[in-house]
């Protein structure tokens, strides 16, 4: 999974993966075991500057493919060619380390750090109910879509799918608390008007 580009984005938002069990979101996915130690090599789903780094001798979680999952604490951190090497305190074995191949390193939602005002992380929007500045329904934004010049929200309702442009003049307003976006009259008239057509 790649990271939203925020340059030209007002809406900042770090590429993860929501757990509800625990409420976890994913930070990182385990590539391949690295070493003889029982290292990983991590692809890190997050925008955070020095999210791995800041995670030395804190508790993660790590979710198998399979489903099994360990809490454990990271006890070695190394940049690796645009990769991210971890030493953890529950595997010493390239073996160990194997069966979390394809796997989840997990965070618990509360240790993301803030973001500034009119910032969200994507996982604070997937799931929100979409209207626009007329109270109409529209759907439940289900994806955010990387593009070259801003993020798209996928809105779905009822076998209709709608493609929203997550930028300033888009979005009226985003309230987390109550799981809503509204999006502006005048963008969704097109949007409909363009689906007519």
């Amino acid at each position: 999974m790649n990271k939203l580009k925020a340059e030209s984005c007002w809406l900042k938002a770090c590429m993860v993966l929501v757990s509800d069990e625990l409420d976890l979101i994913a930070v990182g996915q385990i590539v391949k075991s690295f070493g003889i130690k029982g290292e990983v090599r991590v692809r890190s789903l997050s925008d955070v500057p020095g999210r791995f780094q800041g995670l030395m001798l804190k508790p993660v979680t790590l979710v198998a493919p399979s489903g099994r999952s360990i809490v454990t604490v990271v006890n070695r951190v190394r940049e690796d060619r645009g990769w991210y090497v971890l030493g953890l305190e529950a595997l010493s074995t390239p073996e160990e380390a194997a069966q979390f191949r394809g796997g989840f390193i997990k965070i618990l939602r509360d240790q993301a750090p803030p973001l500034p005002d009119g910032q969200y992380y994507e996982f604070d929007l997937v799931g929100m109910t979409v209207s626009d500045e007329a109270g109409r329904t529209l759907g439940i934004l289900e994806e955010v879509l990387e593009t070259e010049g801003h993020p798209v929200f996928v809105v779905k309702q009822a076998g209709r799918e709608l493609l929203i442009p997550g930028i300033k003049d888009a979005v009226a307003s985003v309230d987390v608390a109550a799981k809503t976006l509204r999006v502006r009259t005048v963008v969704i008239e097109g949007l409909l008007d363009e689906e007519k057509a």
